[in-house]
């Protein structure tokens, strides 16, 4: 049967998203080679259409560099410069704090209170903000004025005070603390609950403290009836924790590591207490040859990321175990995977994501199981692997996830998967903004809406200055001017070897938009205009006349927000092309 003068009809619809990787797949008649801040809003159109991405809108700015920005309840609290305000905009805003260190900050919430952490100060706000007051840890009990005892509590990294415990005999008026030696600060003292302010003296070079009379005897016989407080500094506890840089609550703790001076070490804090950090709660993960990059809780586990290792030792997971002896614990498993994370982790939508030097990588399987690691974002890695990876902003917005790199983003579609190189990976949108983004945040309480306003943050050069600004994205909101397009395939019908005429009157396309322009390209020409269509809401009908093309290159291009449903194109079979 003779294939020239046959009809053949192509039906782009059904939309998943970008392919750079420029395969032949005939799969990609559902894909764009080349598409520009479209995405699918599955809030106004349940997925069924691609549509032009929301318009910034300018929240607020400030005068100084922004390095941190969360949304506590109804307030919103910025760390610009120095200082931490209240407010998305300095004009309006309430200056809560100045003395930050200027540079990138982590907020958390912990028992309905906010704590931030940039490397230098460890803050809380319950109504004011203030430097976090550690908890004092008792960390030795039962002593007679002699010494002795029974260790009890571990040294609070975060500050240099502890206390010691007395049963009094009645008789003694120098008590020995649990060092040889201590700060030259006065200590406090407690007497049978009573807080003495005279009658005793401390000689801090050996430890003890002098009573001028005797404490009395407890009422009960073997009871701790005597309180020293005193302060005992060591160098570069403090740091352990003020210097790490990622910073993770799980399983009602919190978790630090990301120091430079320690790079493999994590440690955490007491239970349901982010004020307390034992000096022996820690772990050394792997070798020090690679730091941790990214800290990612997700099923049940506490996920430790780590750069490339010559050893392959770079993912580590803590389980929580009861133990007899010390309560509950976190032990190190050193996983299967041997692939580091170059830049970021993130759970996204419960599963383990990170970015290792080849792009999107996810953990898969069982935790109690051997894991592997499948790579997810061979439709865009032939750009995205170009740009700067290492500033890079990741979250999660909409169900997709977000990947942020200067002025460039790419989402990762968590609802839409495909088969590739024999495994499922994400598909991909991208879109491009005006000015590089230095930072990025989910507003989780805007307008009670539960993935709430996708807030972006910018440095921009104006008339009066560098200022850093807020924009908000939020979907349904429409409106703006931002360029969008999708174009299809380079199309040859299923008939490479033959040329092709267009039906002039076979193209249909089912789309809505204020001003939509359709473009046609054949082969390796440049575009040409088809027709631009205004206020458009359902079926056109274009005439596209092309003759003697081998693939044909549908573009339907907007600088208003506009949807695309479907577009169909007819085309004749010609004559096998001429070498």
């Amino acid at each position: 049967m003779s294939t020239s003068g046959r009809l053949v009809t192509r039906n782009y619809s059904q939309f998943r998203g970008v392919d750079f990787s420029n395969r032949k797949d005939e799969i990609n008649i559902y894909r764009s080679p080349d598409a520009l801040n479209v995405w699918k809003n599955y809030k106004s159109s349940n997925g069924k259409c691609i549509e032009t991405r929301p318009d910034v809108e300018l929240l607020g700015e400030f005068s100084s560099p922004i390095y941190g920005l969360f949304f506590y309840g109804n307030d919103v609290i910025v760390h610009s410069g120095t200082k931490l305000f209240n407010g998305i905009s300095e004009a309006t805003a309430t200056e809560l704090y100045d003395g930050l260190a200027e540079q990138k900050s982590n907020f958390f919430i912990f028992k309905s209170k906010l704590y931030i952490h940039d490397g230098e100060h460890y803050l809380v706000m319950d109504g004011t903000v203030q430097e976090v007051t550690g908890y004092i840890p008792r960390t030795s009990i039962s002593r007679s004025p002699s010494g002795g005892g029974t260790t009890y509590e571990d040294v609070n990294l975060i500050q240099p005070y502890r206390k010691n415990s007395f049963s009094a005999d009645g008789t003694s008026t120098v008590y020995q603390l649990d060092v040889k030696e201590f700060d030259n600060e006065a200590p406090r003292v407690w007497v049978n609950d009573t807080e003495l302010t005279s009658g005793f003296s401390y000689d801090y070079t050996n430890g003890t403290v002098t009573f001028t009379t005797a404490p009395s005897e407890p009422d009960t016989v073997g009871q701790d009836n005597v309180i020293i407080q005193f302060k005992k500094t060591v160098e570069g506890y403090a740091n352990e924790i003020l210097h790490c840089r990622l910073i993770e609550v799980f399983d009602n703790r919190v978790f630090a590591s990301g120091n430079p001076d320690n790079p493999n070490y994590l440690w955490h804090c007491s239970l349901d207490d982010p004020t307390y950090w034992s000096d022996l709660d820690y772990y050394q993960e792997g070798e020090e040859d690679s730091a941790v990059t990214s800290l990612v809780s997700g099923n049940n586990a506490l996920w430790v990321l780590k750069e490339p290792s010559k050893s392959n030792t770079t993912i580590f997971y803590h389980n929580p175990t009861i133990d007899s002896n010390y309560g509950k614990i976190y032990p190190s498993s050193h996983s299967s995977i041997t692939t580091g994370c170059k830049y970021k982790g993130i759970n996204f939508k419960d599963t383990i994501c990170f970015y290792s030097e080849n792009g999107l990588e996810a953990i898969t399987s069982d935790i109690t199981t051997e894991q592997t690691l499948t790579h997810k974002s061979s439709l865009v890695d032939t750009r995205l692997l170009n740009e700067n990876l290492d500033n890079m902003n990741l979250l999660v917005w909409e169900d997709y996830l977000v990947t942020i790199l200067g002025n460039k983003v790419y989402l990762a579609n968590s609802r839409e998967f495909s088969e590739i190189n024999g495994h499922y990976e994400y598909e991909w949108y991208y879109w491009e903004f005006s000015q590089s983004i230095s930072g990025g945040v989910v507003d989780h309480y805007s307008e009670g809406d539960s993935n709430g306003m996708l807030v972006l943050m910018t440095q921009e050069v104006t008339n009066q200055g560098t200022k850093y600004r807020f924009y908000g994205l939020k979907p349904l909101k429409g409106g703006g001017n931002v360029e969008a397009y999708w174009t299809t395939l380079a199309d040859e019908f299923g008939y490479p070897q033959y040329q092709k005429i267009t039906n002039k009157k076979g193209c249909v396309v089912d789309m809505e938009g204020k001003e939509v322009t359709l473009y046609a390209k054949t082969d390796n020409k440049s575009f040409d205009l088809i027709k631009k269509y205004t206020n458009v809401k359902g079926y056109v009908v274009p005439r596209i006349k092309k003759k003697k093309w081998k693939s044909i290159q549908l573009r339907f291009y907007s600088k208003k927000p506009f949807c695309l449903y479907s577009s169909t194109l007819e085309s004749y079979i010609g004559s096998y092309i001429k070498r």
